[in-house]
């Protein structure tokens, strides 16, 4: 199975995420290419690919402008009306065997989680749009890096989020894409 892995890192923390990602699909058994996102010059192909695991911090509840606009450029790429492949399609009918996997790290100092949804939801559209099935969306609390919003690490409504994401946060991290990568792989057969 052939694995992309796209990911934006303001403050470190969605890198640290993205490092446990790489680690874990590669413990699978899995080949996965891992870039950084940006707009122009990316020479991606999307339905090269079987599974895509996307993720970003979350910045006034939308993803790193870096990954808006690598999103963009891959939705310009996917129609027509743009001089792009046509893959994108109204209907957005189903692909088989195209899989999508989103994740964020997040303060949620004033709504919690309801911060993040809006940025996993604005990079799952893409994919959606393109017939992929999302297959999973998480969600990981990270600590604000930003000195003028530290006191938001113990003020905020998750409580004290200082040093995260921390181990467990990434051995959990872990586990859900090992056990995703094992739902979704395709058997392999028997050497006879």
């Amino acid at each position: 199975m052939k694995v992309l892995h796209v990911f934006h890192s303001q403050t470190g923390n969605t890198k640290k995420v993205a490092q446990t990602i790489e680690k874990s699909v590669i413990e699978s058994g899995c080949k996965i290419t891992t870039v950084q996102a940006k707009a122009k010059g990316d020479p991606i192909q999307l339905m090269d690919y079987d599974l895509v695991l996307i993720g970003s911090g979350v910045y006034g509840w939308l993803p790193g402008k870096p990954m808006m606009d690598w999103l963009a450029e891959r939705a310009k790429e996917s129609m027509t009306e743009f001089g792009g492949s046509g893959i994108l399609k109204p209907g957005s009918p189903r692909l088989l065997n195209k899989y999508v996997a989103i994740y964020c790290t997040f303060g949620g100092s004033h709504t919690g989680i309801n911060e993040a949804i809006p940025a996993v939801k604005y990079m799952g559209q893409l994919f959606d749009h393109l017939g992929f099935t999302i297959a999973a969306e998480w969600y990981m609390p990270g600590a604000y890096g930003v000195p003028k919003l530290e006191h938001h690490n113990t003020q905020g409504r998750l409580g004290d989020i200082r040093n995260r994401p921390n181990e467990n946060d990434l051995n959990a991290m872990a586990e859900k894409v090992k056990g995703l990568i094992a739902s979704i792989k395709p058997p392999t057969s028997p050497v006879e």
